[in-house]
């Protein structure tokens, strides 16, 4: 190894997420402890930027990081009465050899591969997706641990204070110790069941970026990509799960329409009015692909059914084009799996497309009571959309009226507040 002072710095930012959130889950799955996996590896870094500029970087960096912040994660439980316990649980201790923990490291870091690092991210997708926590506590562990995102990015992307996201994530922490939810990968048995709590969690991140809850934006880009970025990695774990391809096609194919979703100034552009020659080809090209498959297999569900339909709309060139009639079947398929509110607003809307605006507003109207969809912005907009194709403006005002009393994104209200405007013209 030849010193040199700018080594370190330039290494570490090469080592990049997806080499720290494998040694993170690592840790944790090692340890069974959030803290001081991410304590020790903070300080293994800081190790290494003191180390290596004097003694060169080591032939495996990756390696040498891995072996210092165990050390170190040991030395942290050693000093503390109630985590020594723990140590004893875990037998780890014996993995130490005697001597400097700088020449232990080093020793061990040249020994082992960097592929020969444990990837313990699969495990660590299950345990931050435990039916134990609450929704909201799995998807900031997941974006906190699993893409290695600081709390502040966190809070970032759900437009709340960093202290209040520290919160969260602290109490998130403290329920996977208190409850005792397992660290690593769920038994064969236990894998079907326990996978969809996986899905829907990518699923969610996935959706706050297509359309945010709040805040002025009506796109988040990085959550779509993050969520993307996932999802290809459980579906790299799990490549004979049908959902999960199912997913990563669904994302897909909806990712691939994102330059066309929203006007240069932000605003949300309707599916039918987007100008299809921006969608990305190679994006649908890819979840096609993925949808094409997963359909015939005996293991397709929800999402991959969702990607189905959106594999339709990209299929048509025109609005116009679209075959309305089979994404209405699809739609009650999925009724079947998932009689949600939502999806029976999809299959008001397709059933219109159909069947003409008389039978969307019939099959509204039954929803209209629904406690959820009174609280969601786009069962409001589709009333008014419907409304004023069947030549009732005002109800249709009242109806984007009401959209803009339920939660979303400032650019989505500038576009209902101009469907209003263009209705009193």
């Amino acid at each position: 190894m030849d010193p040199d002072p700018d080594a370190a710095a330039r290494v570490l930012s090469a080592i990049g997420e997806e080499d720290y959130g494998r040694l993170l889950a690592a840790l944790v799955t090692r340890f069974r402890d959030f803290d001081l996996a991410e304590e020790a590896l903070h300080d293994a870094v800081l190790r290494a930027v003191e180390t290596w500029s004097g003694r060169g970087v080591p032939e495996r960096p990756q390696a040498w990081l891995m072996a210092t912040a165990k050390n170190r994660a040991i030395d942290l439980i050693r000093s503390d009465e109630a985590r020594t316990r723990h140590l004893a649980r875990l037998r780890i201790e014996d993995e130490l050899r005697p001597g400097d923990h700088d020449d232990h490291a080093e020793r061990l870091g040249e020994e082992m591969d960097a592929a020969d690092l444990p990837d313990e991210r699969l495990g660590l997708f299950f345990t931050c997706s435990h039916p134990t926590l609450r929704e909201d506590e799995r998807i900031v562990l997941i974006l906190r641990f699993l893409s290695g995102l600081t709390t502040a990015e966190v809070a970032a992307g759900f437009l709340i204070e960093t202290a209040t996201m520290q919160q969260r994530i602290v109490r998130a922490k403290q329920r996977i110790l208190k409850t005792g939810i397992p660290f690593g990968r769920p038994a064969p048995d236990e894998l079907g069941n326990r996978l969809p709590g996986v899905v829907r969690v990518l699923y969610l991140i996935f959706t706050q970026g297509i359309n945010a809850t709040a805040g002025p934006e009506h796109t988040r880009v990085d959550l779509q990509q993050e969520a993307i970025r996932l999802t290809r990695l459980l579906v790299g774990y799990l490549p004979e799960q049908t959902e999960a391809r199912g997913l990563l096609a669904l994302l897909l194919l909806t990712r691939a329409r994102e330059t066309a979703r929203v006007t240069p100034d932000g605003r949300p552009v309707p599916l039918a009015e987007q100008d299809r020659s921006l969608w990305d080809s190679r994006l649908i090209a890819e979840g096609t692909g993925l949808v094409d498959v997963a359909a015939g297999e005996p293991g397709a569900g929800a999402f991959t059914i969702q990607a189905a339909i959106a594999a339709l709309h990209a299929d048509a060139a025109r609005f116009a084009d679209t075959d309305w009639k089979q994404i209405l079947v699809l739609y009650r398929m999925l009724s079947g799996l998932d009689p949600s509110p939502v999806v029976a607003l999809n299959t008001a809307i397709a059933l219109g497309q159909v069947s003409g605006p008389e039978a969307a507003m019939s099959a509204l109207d039954e929803l209209a009571h629904d406690p959820q969809l009174l609280r969601y912005r786009p069962f409001h907009i589709a009333r008014a959309i419907t409304l004023d194709e069947l030549g009732r403006t005002a109800e249709a005002e009242d109806a984007y009226a009401a959209g803009l009393e339920c939660p979303g994104n400032d650019a989505e209200s500038e576009y209902i507040t101009a469907r209003i405007t263009d209705l009193r013209r």
